[in-house]
């Protein structure tokens, strides 16, 4: 009893000791679960292993929905819920009313800052139709902070949300970090000095192989299956950055030191922001871009990629120890988690005789138009974007025809094509048909008002392509409902979290699912993910 009476005075100063000062989310553009083990031999200390010796390590986390691309991942993860939601049903869509592609982040009333002429200002999130983790956090307590960084403006905007204090991408224009007018008039101070003393030129160096060639897990340099970025001979190590991408900065984001300019920002912002100098909890989200423009030049299983990792590592430990000085070993939490994976280069698979290949979109939405040219005596096809097909609703009701109709009429034809494995209509999605589970995936990636009229899937390892065209079979990509794309890490560290493996299946909707309950936050908007309660039980 003498206990109890004492509880009201200590519980404050028990829930702040859970609470952590800060919370840094980390997203890797294109991570495959197993990189954490294929690579961990190259590994140090301070870097993913201390999330694999230390942390929380979610084995068995995937996407939940269909297409796994980089807008709607970062969207889902601080939304903790999936596109049929949040809205981001891609890095980009057909807009039926502009009769042209949006992307995701474009905002024409934006305006660049920090150089007036970039291509790459005029974004914010306001196509995101939920709040955000980060929001929660600024509406709960407008004192904390948040900031959000990466190479990608989408992957910048959509985890900072519409309330943050600074959201920051690269401008491949100026090599230079940059903002939008949607969140501030002018760059501060600090990120003008870090723009002069940190130019992205000055980072730019020849790429070679950091370890002894005989210790990476292929040994084949000048692969087939890779592409030859510009001003390279091969796809060989060493790539003479330093003599042909000079302030190329589109050529400088695929090398791995554009993943340490980003470390390099991220610290700095720790620094003058002063994050976690306050009682109220902070958030830095960092999305680090190369690893993603680099594996879709060379794929899963290469040199390069595997470099890209054990380089990528030292950042991780780089960030660990600003952190640790800055901030307080037992005062901050980190998740690691990707925006997708990615599928092995289908040419690599076909060789192999294993199952896989390519779909010429084209050819097969041409073979559709014309069928039904030949029915109706018009093309009744607006688009097909990301294996949606768009109809022409105002033709189709001017001809007096049932669009419901026309839509089962292509689909049957799509389902014709030996590489397609499923295609379902809008109509049956808008009413909740569905009995399948690939359709499940389907239906949680689909908005009535942005995706098409009718939507496939791929068999496993095709991969969709604008032409059939050889030079179409080197690199790779991603986008399908299968587990070479959905499945990716999810590691936690930090707050004197009990470090232990979690096995059973965990959607990519409950990492913010889980910062509700480590922030004492409500849920979040259209919120569909539920906590880890392994995470919450330490």
């Amino acid at each position: 009893m003498r206990f109890l009476s004492f509880l009201p005075f200590f519980l404050p100063f028990l829930i702040f000791a859970q609470t952590p000062k800060v919370v840094v989310g980390v997203v890797v553009d294109q991570m495959c679960y197993d990189y954490l083990y294929r690579f961990e031999h190259h590994f140090v200390k301070d870097g993913f292993k201390r999330f694999l010796d230390q942390g929380v390590n979610c084995r068995n986390t995937n996407y939940n929905y269909v297409p796994t691309y980089t807008g709607p991942g970062h969207a889902s993860i601080y939304t903790g819920t999936t596109p049929y939601n949040h809205g981001i049903i891609g890095n980009d869509w057909y807009n039926r009313s502009a009769n042209q592609p949006v992307n995701c982040v474009f905002d024409s009333s934006a305006r660049p800052i920090g150089n007036p002429l970039s291509n790459f200002g005029q974004v914010s999130p306001h196509l995101l139709e939920t709040t955000t983790i980060t929001d929660q956090l600024k509406m709960t307590y407008p004192s904390s902070k948040v900031y959000s960084i990466s190479l990608k403006d989408r992957s910048a905007v959509l985890p900072g949300g519409h309330m943050s204090d600074g959201t920051y991408w690269f401008d491949y224009n100026s090599g230079k970090f940059i903002t939008s007018s949607y969140y501030m008039k002018a760059l501060p101070g600090w990120v003008q000095t870090f723009n002069h003393n940190h130019p992205a030129e000055n980072y730019i160096r020849d790429w070679e192989l950091i370890n002894p060639i005989s210790t990476y897990s292929r040994s084949i340099d000048n692969s087939p299956y890779e592409v030859t970025v510009m001003g390279a001979k091969s796809p060989t190590f060493p790539y003479k950055f330093s003599e042909y991408a000079q302030k190329d900065f589109n050529l400088f984001t695929i090398t791995p030191f554009a993943n340490t300019l980003l470390t390099d920002f991220a610290c700095k912002l720790i620094e003058n922001e002063k994050i976690g100098k306050q009682e109220a909890t902070d958030m830095l989200c960092i999305s680090y871009s190369t690893p993603d423009i680099a594996g879709h030049a060379f794929g899963p299983y290469s040199l390069e990629v595997e470099d890209i990792y054990i380089r990528l590592d030292l950042e991780i430990a780089k960030l660990f120890h600003t952190l640790d000085q800055k901030i307080g070993k037992h005062n901050y939490v980190v998740f690691l988690t990707a925006d997708h994976a990615v599928v092995p280069v289908p040419q690599q698979l076909i060789d192999k005789k294993l199952p896989g290949g390519y779909f010429d979109v084209p050819f097969a939405v041409n073979q559709i138009k014309e069928t039904l040219i030949k029915s109706y005596g018009y093309n009744l096809i607006l688009s097909e974007k990301n294996q949606n097909i768009y109809l022409n609703k105002l033709l189709i009701d001017s001809l007096k025809l049932t669009c419901s109709e026309i839509q089962q009429q292509v689909a049957s034809q799509i389902r014709t094509f030996p590489e397609v494995k499923v295609a379902v209509v809008a109509s049956d999605l808008d009413r909740g048909v569905i009995d399948d589970d690939w359709m499940k995936m389907i239906l949680n990636g689909y908005s009535k008002e942005r995706s098409g009229d009718v939507l496939f899937l791929l068999k496993p390892g095709y991969l969709p392509v604008e032409s059939s065209k050889t030079n179409e079979h080197k690199g790779t990509s991603h986008g399908s409902a299968y587990n070479y794309d959905t499945h990716v890490p999810l590691l936690w560290y930090g707050n004197r979290m009990t470090s232990q493996e979690i096995f059973r299946p965990i959607a990519i909707t409950d990492i913010a699912a889980t910062l509700v309950h480590l922030l004492n936050l409500q849920r979040v908007g259209s919120m569909t993910g539920s906590p880890i309660i392994e995470i919450l039980g330490h």
